[in-house]
């Protein structure tokens, strides 16, 4: 599985769900079920996300570890 910080980095952003779907592409609820670790996005969608935060993937998606 993967975790993401992409609930914190909207927060700091101060944007909403439906700010950074519009800005990516994507439906609102597609954030949703990334934020909610539902679904796992695409690299190019990751790195789309990324770009908006100005950040690299590793610092919103990571690996979680797997015993």
């Amino acid at each position: 599985m993967m975790k993401n910080t992409l609930r914190v980095e909207r927060a700091i952003k101060n944007i909403t769900q439906a700010e950074l779907a519009e800005a990516i592409g994507v439906s609102r609820q597609t954030i949703n079920t990334i934020e909610s670790n539902k679904y796992v996005p695409s690299t190019v969608l990751a790195l789309k996300i990324a770009r908006v935060f100005n950040k690299p993937v590793e610092a919103i998606f990571e690996l979680e570890d797997v015993d």
